[in-house]
């Protein structure tokens, strides 16, 4: 899988990221610290506790990383959820629930594509056998 492809399966804007980042390298990277942000854990654990004003800032903050790296599906998806979030009042509104489970079918779609992409970038046993620089 390319990277251009990976974006494709991610609802984002490959053409938009390189502007932003200017250098494959950088893309790849950041691409593959994004299964190590704890935005989504932090959300989870903040809808799980009720906590509405933790849960909006752990929203909020996923929806920004989503957007800084063009991960489309989960961006919007987050962004809904942050919306849903940001009344005020005590606990997690009801309108929140279902919203939040678009964002967790999202985060699991999104880090299964990125799995992949990181996968197929690896040298095959084939290309070691050869004596192929890693």
């Amino acid at each position: 899988m390319t990277i251009e492809e990976c974006y494709q399966q991610l609802g984002g804007d490959y053409s938009e990221v390189v502007k932003r980042l200017s250098a494959l390298t950088l893309i790849k990277k950041f691409i593959s610290k994004f299964l190590q942000d704890k935005s989504f854990e932090n959300l989870c654990g903040e809808i799980q506790s009720g906590n509405r004003r933790g849960a909006f800032h752990a929203a909020h903050t996923l929806k920004g990383v989503c957007q800084n790296l063009g991960l489309g599906k989960l961006m919007i998806s987050s962004e809904k959820l942050t919306e849903a979030l940001r009344a005020d009042g005590e606990g997690i509104p009801e309108s929140a629930a279902a919203v939040f489970e678009n964002v967790k079918r999202d985060y699991e779609e999104t880090t299964a594509v990125i799995c992949r992409y990181l996968t197929s970038e690896l040298p095959s046993e084939a290309d070691l056998s050869f004596g192929h620089k890693v």
